[in-house]
């Protein structure tokens, strides 16, 4: 009987024998996976049965079905974490504030920034992965703050799209003053135009 099995023959669920990096072969299926079907069609139990593993197992390094995303394509952060807490740690009239600092804080480090932009250069070209990226913002990022505050989502996604309008000018373009300018002094611009978004007339 191999290390596999159990005593009834039957083979234990969850890592493959032999398979040296369980995680790194559930997050190359989820990326198959994700190209193939997009996010919204994509599921945990799709994603395991494509890396030959139990879905416990995807659960067990990655929680959710946004975790898996975020780690398979590099993202640096999990919405279903950090838009919860983002909304939660201060009041509701400083959240375009607090939403454009956490934007331009993660997006100063190189490391967590080319991810995102690489995946918005890969849509740019791509039209499957356009879709998975667009059903990604509107479901797990987009929607959870629409949901949260109560906001139209059509100003929830012009509030996105001039935040990510500031990133890349700030970092893809490089204009300046905006590429070297302090990320508080942009926060006091973009910040009060980010809350009429969410609470203006």
């Amino acid at each position: 009987m191999s290390a596999g099995e159990t005593e009834t023959g039957r083979r234990r669920p969850g890592r493959r024998p032999g398979a040296a990096d369980t995680r790194g072969q559930i997050l190359a299926a989820a990326r198959k996976i994700f190209a193939e079907k997009g996010f919204d069609k994509a599921t945990i139990r799709g994603i395991a049965r494509e890396a030959a593993v139990d879905p416990a197992l995807v659960h067990h390094y990655f929680d959710s079905k946004d975790g898996v995303f975020v780690a398979a394509m590099r993202l640096p952060m999990d919405p279903s974490v950090a838009i919860p807490r983002l909304i939660a740690e201060g009041p509701r009239e400083e959240v375009g504030r607090r939403l454009a600092r956490f934007i331009l804080t993660i997006t100063a480090d190189p490391q967590a920034r080319e991810p995102v932009l690489g995946l918005v250069r890969t849509a740019m070209t791509n039209e499957q992965a356009v879709g998975m990226i667009r059903e990604f913002i509107t479901k797990a990022i987009l929607g959870r703050v629409v949901e949260s505050l109560g906001v139209p989502p059509l100003r929830m996604e012009v509030a996105f799209a001039q935040l990510f309008g500031v990133v890349a000018m700030r970092h893809v373009v490089r204009l300046e003053p905006l590429a070297t300018a302090d990320i508080e002094e942009i926060v006091d611009i973009v910040g009060p135009t980010l809350q009429r978004y969410i609470d203006g007339p």
